[in-house]
């Protein structure tokens, strides 16, 4: 019988995949959904984000979903929602 997917998961790597508070370095602006893990500043809350986030040098604080590993290798994150 085959093992269930959980069981091939590890603990560490279920806890990546995860909303987090972000900055998100786009200096073309809020037009893409998903960005590459060097792009992505995490913080541990909401007010953090917002307080790091520069958006007149393309650094924006919004909810994403990371990281998560890209069919090329890559990790990435995805865009849940743009904080400002």
């Amino acid at each position: 019988m085959a093992e269930s997917i959980g069981t091939l998961v590890t603990d560490i790597e279920t806890q990546l995949v995860t909303p987090r508070y972000v900055v998100i370095y786009s200096p073309g602006g809020k037009g893409r959904k998903r960005f590459p893990e060097n792009c992505v500043a995490v913080y541990p809350d909401e007010a953090e984000a917002r307080g790091a986030a520069r958006p007149e040098e393309g650094h924006y604080a919004a909810v994403a979903s990371g990281p998560s590993r890209s069919s090329e290798g890559f990790r990435l994150y995805y865009l849940v929602r743009w904080l400002d």
